[in-house]
């Protein structure tokens, strides 16, 4: 695909746009992609003069003032503007793409009804020989609201647009800990062979948070935890973290590896007992409390919030990628709003040596070595064991840790670079974005059949378990 000369945001006005798309816009300008900058048009069936001060103001916050006088950043400003249109409305979409300079990619920021409603007006502009054929659709999740709908949406869109112009984008695939992961493990020689049921015991990825609801009432409490956060990011870090080597990094080979790991997931089966204790399916809502010198109210008093629903605000659960490599290996995946002590980061534990050497000093039992890489800030810890019988302190614990340096980019700077410069790599496959759903409903079975009641949790608390 060529490199894009616009970018249309349908749904500009809302949350999205300002608070993560155009300040990681901003970054990916400032590192260079697109060189020349481009053309970026802001949708909404409001009006809105104000959007170029929005988007500056969005820059602003990321960028300093040397940055901000950098080429590409200025001429993207100049060229901002805001259109009032319905993205549903296939008059107003054909007005809107003849009058913009192609190639053009189209970013959903739009609630998954309206997205569907979009949709089908390219349609029809495709049959009316309207659609342009380079036109990129970027699609962020939700990607439908359930397996049904998903399916539904991967048929529209195969029916006007090539897939390779669709982008089923996730940010959490374009946090720096994630991207970092995979060259650790792809690029090292040490961990890729013991990456296997045979040498690893658990995995764990946790991504709690002291944030509460935060105004967003709107989304989340028609959501919840595991809604927002396990269907489509954690499962997709999972499935980057434990998919088969490519045999290239393109946009074929790791789209369809991930895809495999999905298919392949389920929750733990109760046959095979609570690995380390944990529970299969865990749910918690916050009560008042204190987070970071902040107090929070109750979530069921948290404004725009709907008690008889019944949303999480915090989930666990523990699934098992059932294929030859994976096969007996519990994955917990795990998300919590107001964590006083919040976790970000993938862990890899590995299995104890296959003999515990009693005769080390204070090796009863024998950690295990674990690897930690955080998500956003790119730590990476490698913990292992020290020491020895001839060592007058006795078994010690070591950890190597290093801080890489700031990439540069926020996560939805990466996705946006994969974007304009068309790299399908870390994008998500029609199914997979299916398979999602199917997780998620097994995990919502769960909640339905009384087996992970809803437990209340303080503010500030570490969660329910």
């Amino acid at each position: 695909m060529s490199e894009l000369r616009t970018l249309v945001i349908l749904g500009a006005g809302g949350d999205l746009t300002q608070r993560l798309l155009l300040p990681g816009m901003a970054t990916c300008l400032a590192a260079g992609t697109p060189a020349r900058g481009l053309a970026v048009v802001g949708v909404g069936q409001g009006e809105d003069p104000d959007f170029p001060d929005v988007v500056r103001g969005a820059f602003g916050r990321v960028l300093d003032a040397d940055r901000m006088d950098l080429p590409a950043v200025r001429r993207t400003l100049h060229s901002t503007r805001w259109v009032t249109a319905d993205a549903s409305s296939p008059e107003d979409l054909g007005e809107l793409l003849e009058d913009v300079e192609g190639p053009v990619g189209l970013y959903f920021a739009l609630p998954p009804s309206v997205t569907v409603a979009a949709c089908e007006a390219l349609r029809e502009l495709h049959v009316r020989d309207l659609l342009p054929a380079d036109v990129v659709l970027v699609l962020e999740k939700p990607f439908g609201t359930d397996l049904d709908s998903a399916r539904e949406l991967n048929a529209l869109l195969a029916g006007f647009v090539p897939a390779e112009r669709v982008l089923r984008v996730d940010h959490f695939l374009g946090q720096p800990g994630v991207l970092g992961f995979v060259g650790l493990r792809f690029a090292n020689r040490i961990l890729e062979p013991l990456w296997n049921r045979d040498h690893i015991e658990r995995i764990e990825i946790v991504f709690d948070e002291t944030l509460g609801l935060e105004g967003r009432a709107g989304f989340y409490d028609a959501n919840g935890a595991a809604r927002d956060m396990i269907q489509s990011h954690l499962l997709q870090v999972m499935a980057l973290v434990m998919m088969d080597p490519p045999t290239r990094f393109d946009g074929v080979e790791i789209p369809a590896n991930t895809a495999h790991v999905l298919r392949a997931t389920r929750l733990w089966p109760e046959s095979a007992g609570n690995p380390g204790g944990l529970p299969t399916v865990v749910r918690g809502r916050y009560t008042a409390g204190e987070v970071g010198g902040r107090s929070l109210p109750s979530y069921v008093q948290e404004e725009g919030v709907d008690p008889g629903r019944g949303t999480e605000t915090f989930a666990q659960v523990v699934v098992e990628v059932d294929s030859w490599r994976w096969s007996g290996v519990p994955v917990v995946l795990r998300s919590g709003k107001a964590i006083g002590s919040p976790r970000q980061e993938i862990t890899v534990v590995f299995r104890r040596p296959p003999h515990r050497y009693e005769q080390f000093p204070s090796a009863d039992p024998m950690p295990t070595d674990v690897v930690r890489v955080g998500f956003e800030d790119e730590r990476i810890a490698l913990e292992l064991n020290a020491g020895g019988p001839f060592d007058s302190r006795g078994m010690t614990r070591t950890v190597l840790s290093a801080e890489l340096p700031e990439p540069g980019l926020t996560a939805y700077g990466s996705v946006l670079r994969w974007v304009f410069e068309g790299e399908r790599a870390f994008t998500v496959r029609g199914d997979g974005a299916e398979e999602g759903w199917r997780i998620l409903a097994e995990i919502v079975d769960a909640y339905a059949s009384g087996s992970a009641p809803l437990q209340d949790y303080e503010a500030g608390s570490p969660g329910p378990v």
